[in-house]
């Protein structure tokens, strides 16, 4: 296998085709959950750690998105908890499991909301205690990870478990094992592959709650780009219907 951009367009079209195509059934269950928490009234609460936050990017807060979304990240016990910087600056913090209820806590949720937690590994602590405690809570939860990772990978969470044995829907990303997927010469690989199939996912599943939603006769909440004319007054007056509910942060 060479290593070139060309075979990796090759590889990630190949990846990309299967993800997108070959998970029907779940993709639409996925859809059906969220559709009726947009219709409840709930907003979708997104949550994932490192690269994994770029699916709660394409989740929560974009033009072409549903305005029903808030994403919950790590640095939210900084920028709502008051926690000084330096608590976010151990690179293990991901891998402990009390952040995770500092975080909910602190997220404007309510018992009518869904959740879409994303890792490719789905093994770490705060993600595992995340999709525990969204459970516990009685939230309906759909999980994007690695099938292949997950299965390769010991949890360490200490219950044992992983985010896919959790959720009520499981989406698999597609990535290999490590993520990347161009094998080097001397060890390792390059080419990531989570964060291109996830944003898919992502946006699958807001196409098909957008068409749920049309089919039922509902006006989908979706934002438009503050970049064209009317744009900011659009999401502003979408937005409204939310305060209090959903947090547009860096």
């Amino acid at each position: 296998m060479s290593v070139t951009s060309n075979e990796y367009l090759t590889i990630i079209q190949a990846v990309l085709s299967k993800v997108g195509t070959g998970q029907e059934t779940a993709t639409h269950k996925a859809a059906e959950i969220l559709t009726e928490t947009v219709r409840n009234g709930g907003v979708i609460q997104a949550f994932g750690c490192g690269h994994s936050e770029a699916l709660a990017m394409e989740i929560a807060g974009r033009a072409g998105g549903l305005v029903p979304t808030n994403r919950i990240a790590l640095r939210d016990i900084v920028l709502y908890g008051g926690d000084p910087l330096e608590a976010l600056a151990d690179p293990m913090v991901e891998r402990g499991t009390q952040i995770a209820h500092r975080l909910y806590d602190l997220a404007p949720v309510k018992p009518d909301d869904a959740f879409v937690i994303a890792s490719n590994s789905g093994i770490n602590g705060a993600v595992v205690e995340m999709a525990l405690l969204v459970k516990e809570r009685g939230h309906a939860l759909v999980a994007i990870t690695s099938a292949q990772h997950s299965a390769a990978v010991e949890s360490r969470h200490p219950s044992g478990k992983k985010l896919g044995e959790i959720a009520d829907v499981v989406l698999d990303n597609g990535a290999p094992y490590g993520d990347a997927a161009i094998p080097l010469p001397g060890g390792g690989a390059v080419g990531a592959v989570s964060s291109i199939t996830a944003a898919l996912l992502a946006q699958q599943i807001v196409t098909a709650v957008v068409a749920n939603l049309l089919a039922a006769g509902i006006d989908p909440p979706i934002y438009l780009s503050d970049n064209v004319p009317g744009g900011k007054e659009h999401n502003a007056l979408i937005e409204a219907r939310y305060a209090g509910r959903i947090r547009r942060t860096a």
